[in-house]
């Protein structure tokens, strides 16, 4: 069982964070789209409190892929973790993968993700929950929805859309975001503490930093630094995915989809601006079904507030 934490009455909605990240990322966002849903944020396998996916089932897989580096601490299968006073823990403790989730495929790929958080939503029950997700949520997202797992996804930045060169930049811009919180971490404390340090550490994954407790700040530069999974994830995260684009603003049906899992995902799109910005429904909001992607450049979905720090990968 995947980490997680639920919240709010109605029709399910799944949160998915990006690479790095962990399910607090959603925190500005929750209270709202809990008035309207019951939402659920996870933590990936390998990030945040969820333990690292088993060794997959074909014994040739990489096997360094699903090994955490011995300079990260996090989730183990034996369902321990090194202690982290800055990390919220679960009540239950830190959640384990069940062995019968052991998949094949490249570990910490899209695919091999998706089926993990798909085997989590057979666990609690869930047919074809709404999705949500963030840069690698964002894939897993949609290629749930392309399976036909989700009755509607909004995906923000998510992974594959890029060029090489674009995917070569988020790749340099993760591992060197992880690199520098680990080497800092004696610091990072006194760093956080000074708006500055939020500013100019915080601003590579957050819209507005400074809007951010030092304390959440800390922990999430933990949790990166100490995630056993992103390594992989990072090395199998998509060359590219095709999608037609004009303008300032794109927006396509998801590639491949099967006639099959059309007919269950109807309206399922990825839509995305040069600047992401997640906006919870409320009052005033357009009349778009809940679920759909929202695109602020181009003005298709309109909503009254935008959250103090919006994830911008």
């Amino acid at each position: 069982m995947l980490a997680h934490e639920r919240s709010g009455n109605g029709p399910p909605l799944v949160l998915i964070h990006g690479i790095g990240s962990r399910r607090q990322v959603w925190d500005p966002l929750i209270a709202e789209l809990a008035r309207h849903r019951e939402v659920i944020a996870i933590d990936l396998p390998g990030f945040g409190d969820s333990a690292l996916w088993p060794p997959l089932a074909d014994p040739h897989s990489s096997r360094a892929a699903t090994t955490p580096d011995p300079a990260t601490p996090g989730p183990t299968m034996s369902g321990t973790a090194t202690p982290d006073p800055a990390t919220p823990r679960l009540t239950s403790g830190p959640a384990a993968i069940d062995g019968r989730m052991a998949v094949e495929g490249v570990p910490g790929s899209v695919g091999h993700l998706a089926d993990l958080v798909a085997a989590f939503l057979d666990d609690l029950g869930l047919d074809r929950p709404e999705l949500a997700g963030n840069s690698l949520g964002g894939g897993i997202a949609l290629e749930l929805g392309r399976r036909g797992r989700a009755s509607a996804v909004t995906a923000f930045a998510p992974i594959g859309f890029w060029s090489p060169a674009g995917r070569r930049w988020c790749q340099t811009v993760v591992g060197g975001a992880r690199i520098l919180s680990a080497a800092l971490a004696p610091a990072l404390p006194r760093i956080f503490a000074t708006r500055a340090g939020r500013a100019v550490l915080g601003g590579i994954f957050y819209g507005h930093p400074t809007r951010l407790s030092p304390q959440d700040c800390l922990a999430s530069a933990r949790a990166l630094s100490r995630a056993p999974g992103f390594a992989a994830a990072r090395r199998a995260s998509p060359p590219r995915a095709g999608l037609s684009a004009s303008g300032g603003c794109r927006s396509a049906p998801i590639p491949a989809l099967s006639p099959a899992s059309r007919s269950r995902s109807p309206g399922v799109r990825a839509t995305w601006s040069c600047r992401t910005a997640v906006r919870p429904p409320g009052p005033g909001t357009s009349s778009r079904p809940p679920g759909t992607s929202c695109c602020g450049a181009a003005g298709t979905c309109r909503s009254p507030t935008t959250p103090s720090a919006a994830p911008r990968y």
